[in-house]
Parts: structure tokens; C-alpha cells; sequence
């Protein structure tokens, strides 16, 4: 039978599938914003809860259920002033404030270079490196508690605040390092060698190449130094007494046995808070630049 052809078999035919929709990206990401709102409110909330108490009397603070409609008052931040104590805050302000400040620009001064070496021009067995600063971070603080303490005592350094100084430097600079390496590892190496041929030294490669390219990077490490520091209150409690106290220090000493504390210590909890806050809002957007820095190749 010529011009015919056998027919073969049939294939089977797969059950077509409905299109699966999929949300439009403007109404996911309107989703998103909305729940990263609901998560910054919850966070908040608390701090504005705190903030709330301490406009109260300690007797509304105490009431439970906490009553929003009582009556303000500024009774808890006179208590914080020494207008009823006769103790003065602005001691272990100053203590807290010089401690974290020079802690955190020697953490930059030695944590900059140190990067330098484990990035830009990597030093021998730097992964060794690296994991010896993050095995520093492994040991609880308080297991050094009491060495530190005898140290202190047969050196006379009790209850002074360049002792602070050096334990947040030594502290914070592991930390330090991690950061710094990955922000500096993100500087193109093109600018480095245009720099080398122009003649240019270590140091002014560092200030005038490099530090404006990761000042973004700098400002988040400072601030994240800072905020560690300023918190600080076990090393603080122990090691210093009158003279070297800090402002957390001074925060515990509102917490009493006996009679009501808590609008007084959220007044001193929302004005310690201060400082942080405010280095946090005049360096968010470099912190949110810097923080990203090191994440995307």
C-alpha cells in the first residue's frame, strides 16, 4: 500500500495543570512593610512603656493592671537628679561616656590595621588568626571575673576608670576585627595598586584611600563598640567602686529591698538610654550602609 503510513500509538497526554498565581510583587512587598512594622511596633513597645512609668508616681507605676490615664509627674526624674538622694548622676555619666569613647576609637585605631592585614594583604594561616579572635568571644566574661579582680587589686588599678578603658578595648576589639575584615575586603583592589604606583605609604593609603571608602563601616563598628561599652555592668560592678562607677552602675542603685522603685528606675533607665539613642539616629544611615557593606558581593 504505497503513500500510506502505519500510524503509531497514541502518546499519552499529561492533564494540563491551572497556572499557579502568584501574588503581584507591589501587594508582597505592601505585605512585607507591613509586617516589618508590626515587628518594629512590638519591639518599641516596651521602651515607650518605660518611658511612660517614669512620668508617673511610684504608687500609679505599681498598680496592677498599670493605669495609662494617671496623672504625669516628674517626681522619678527628681529622684534620679539626687533631689531627695544627694546622689548626683553626672559622675558615672562621665565615667560611662569617657570609658566608651576611648575604649571605642582604640578599638578603631587597632582593629583598622588588623583588618588590613587579614584582607587586603593577608597575612600567614590568617584563618588561624581570625578563629583565635573569635575564640576569645567563647569564654564567658565571668570565668575572668576573679583574675581580672586580683590583677587589679595588686595593681592598684581598683576602682579606676582606665581600667574600663582597657577591658571594653579588649573586649570589643574581637568583634572589631570580624567587621572591619569584611568591610574592607569589599575595597576594589584597583584603587590599592593606583595608590601603590602613586607611591603612597601604609598610612596615608589608610586615611586617604581606604577610610573613605568604608567610612560607612567604621561609623557601624563604632557604634556597635559604643553601645557595648556603655552598656556594660558586670566588670563595671565588681572593679570599680565610688570614683570609676558608670551610669549602669549608678542605674542598680534605684533597686532597693524596701519601698516602691519602679518609676525611678525607669526615669534612670530613659535617661541612660539617651546617649545610645542619639548616636544611633545621627548614624543610621551610615549604620545601615556600613551593616550591608560586607554582605553582598
Amino acid at each position: 500500500m504505497s503513500g500510506l503510513t502505519a500510524a503509531g500509538p497514541v502518546p499519552a497526554t499529561r492533564p494540563v495543570t491551572p497556572p499557579v498565581r502568584r501574588r503581584p510583587p507591589r501587594r508582597r512587598g505592601a505585605m512585607l512593610g507591613v509586617l516589618a512594622w508590626v515587628i518594629g511596633i512590638l519591639f518599641i513597645l516596651p521602651v515607650l512603656w518605660m518611658v511612660l512609668t517614669s512620668f508617673h508616681s511610684e504608687q500609679d507605676a505599681a498598680t496592677n493592671p498599670p493605669s495609662l490615664g494617671a496623672p504625669l509627674t516628674l517626681q522619678g526624674y527628681r529622684e534620679f537628679f539626687g533631689a531627695s538622694t544627694g546622689a548626683s548622676p553626672w559622675p558615672p555619666l562621665l565615667n560611662s561616656l569617657t570609658a566608651s569613647v576611648v575604649s571605642t576609637l582604640l578599638v578603631l585605631a587597632l582593629a583598622i590595621p588588623a583588618a588590613y592585614a587579614l584582607s587586603i594583604r593577608p597575612v600567614k594561616k590568617w584563618t588561624d588568626v581570625l578563629f583565635f579572635f573569635l575564640s576569645t568571644k567563647m569564654l564567658p566574661v565571668v570565668a575572668g571575673l576573679l583574675p581580672l579582680y586580683l590583677f587589679a587589686q595588686n595593681a592598684g588599678l581598683l576602682d579606676n576608670i582606665w581600667l574600663l578603658v582597657l577591658l571594653y578595648t579588649s573586649l570589643n576589639l574581637p568583634i572589631a576585627v570580624w567587621m572591619m575584615r569584611s568591610f574592607l575586603a569589599e575595597v576594589p583592589v584597583e584603587m590599592l595598586e593606583a595608590a601603590s604606583l602613586d607611591g603612597a605609604k601604609l598610612i596615608r593609603t589608610l586615611r586617604d584611600v581606604i577610610a573613605p571608602v568604608v567610612l560607612p563601616g567604621i561609623a557601624a563598628t563604632a557604634l556597635i563598640c559604643f553601645i557595648f561599652s556603655w552598656n556594660e555592668l558586670l566588670f563595671a560592678r565588681v572593679l570599680t567602686g565610688t570614683v570609676a562607677s558608670t551610669a549602669p552602675v549608678f542605674l542598680t542603685s534605684f533597686v532597693t529591698s524596701q519601698g516602691l522603685f519602679l518609676a525611678k528606675v525607669c526615669a534612670a533607665a530613659a535617661f541612660v538610654s539617651l546617649p545610645v539613642i542619639i548616636a544611633g539616629f545621627a548614624a543610621q544611615d551610615k549604620l545601615v550602609q556600613g551593616l550591608s557593606l560586607g554582605a553582598v558581593k
